[in-house]
């Protein structure tokens, strides 16, 4: 070994490598941990990405194998905010969670910036009322679209209904409905539009129960002080569980609201990119 490529051995061996820089790369900014299996974070927003509220991208890190392991989640910041918010459930032993539920401001995922789905205004028809159905995480596009302010120019009543197991599941979505009313670009918009209605189905709670069997029983009409679903006012939008969605879909379906999509706007759309 000559006496140069030994001091460039020693250089290289004393220098740390750099983690490689991440394809798609964008910055968090902030994590929260709202329970031991939910966590919501933000993070630097491509100056190049236009997406409508409710829309979702596909993010998330590198694997042991150096490729990407891709997971969509719905924007849950507004389409005007200058920074992307997500909103995740932890899985253990899930491929991505188990590793993304670690991140800290100042670390990188990576975000590719192309947003798609069917949560979105275009895909319904105007009317008076819409409704936001959503289980667990399935809140996220709602809490972009609470904060859009075409929701409130198209709609005289915004009723966004989020069911849960446990009490501290419904935190993060309780305290952005409650700080609706003093966001400055929206709050006079809001006004008394919107009216919340949280459940839960495991731990005791001002209101037990599946959201299908209280809209099917007329029970969510009495309490909210309002007449019962009529495609001729009402449309609505769900995310959750592949078997929420199925059931909801049936339960709308005889109100008499059709299924829509961006291509054929109808009275109500269900995301189909989720199955948690």
């Amino acid at each position: 070994m000559t006496e140069m490529t030994a001091v460039n051995r020693a250089v290289n061996e004393a220098t740390p490598v750099k983690p490689a820089h991440l394809p798609d790369a964008q910055t968090v900014t902030e994590v929260h941990h709202w329970t031991d299996r939910l966590f919501s974070f933000r993070v630097t927003r491509p100056k190049s990405l236009r997406f409508r509220s409710g829309e979702f991208v596909m993010i998330g890190l590198l694997g042991d194998n150096g490729k990407p392991l891709l997971r969509a989640y719905s924007i849950a910041s507004p389409a005007w905010d200058e920074e992307l918010e997500f909103y995740s459930i932890k899985v253990q032993d899930g491929p991505l969670t188990s590793r993304l539920q670690h991140i800290q401001p100042g670390d990188e995922i990576i975000l590719r910036p192309k947003p798609v789905g069917t949560l979105v205004h275009d895909a319904l028809l105007p009317g008076k009322r819409i409704w936001f159905f959503a289980t667990g995480t399935g809140f996220a596009p709602f809490a972009s679209l609470l904060r859009e302010p075409e929701t409130y120019e198209k709609y005289d009543q915004v009723i966004i209904t989020h069911t849960c197991r446990e009490v501290a599941e419904l935190e993060y979505g309780r305290r952005l409905v409650e700080s609706l009313k003093d966001d400055p670009l929206i709050g006079e918009l809001v006004g008394d539009k919107v009216l919340y209605y949280p459940t839960t189905t495991r731990e005791q709670s001002p209101k037990m129960g599946r959201i299908t069997t209280l809209l099917t029983d007329g029970t969510v009409f009495r309490d909210l002080g309002i007449d019962p679903m009529s495609p001729e006012t009402d449309r609505a939008m769900v995310c959750g569980s592949l078997g929420f969605n199925k059931d909801l879909k049936d339960v709308l379906e005889s109100f008499g609201l059709r299924e829509g999509a961006n291509s054929d706007p109808k009275e109500y759309v269900v995301e189909k990119a989720f199955v948690g």
